[in-house]
């Protein structure tokens, strides 16, 4: 029997706008901690290269269902 892995995926921007339906100025505002909108709670990004970031796809996953969790 094999063991159960998981895959771990990287979400660059355009993936993470289309998860969430958010803009990339908003994604980009809860990451701020100057603005208005700073969420502290949105995954952090992960450097991938000299200019790439990329999100973890399962921190996004969780982060959505926190706040469903915290609709309730």
């Amino acid at each position: 029997m094999k063991p159960h892995t998981q895959t771990m995926k990287i979400l660059r921007i355009p993936a993470v706008m289309a998860k969430i339906g958010i803009a990339r100025s908003t994604i980009y505002d809860w990451l701020n901690p100057n603005s208005k909108r700073y969420d502290s709670t949105f995954p952090k990004p992960r450097r991938l290269g000299k200019q790439s970031v990329g999100w973890i796809e399962i921190e996004i996953d969780e982060w959505l269902l926190q706040r469903e969790i915290a609709k309730t």
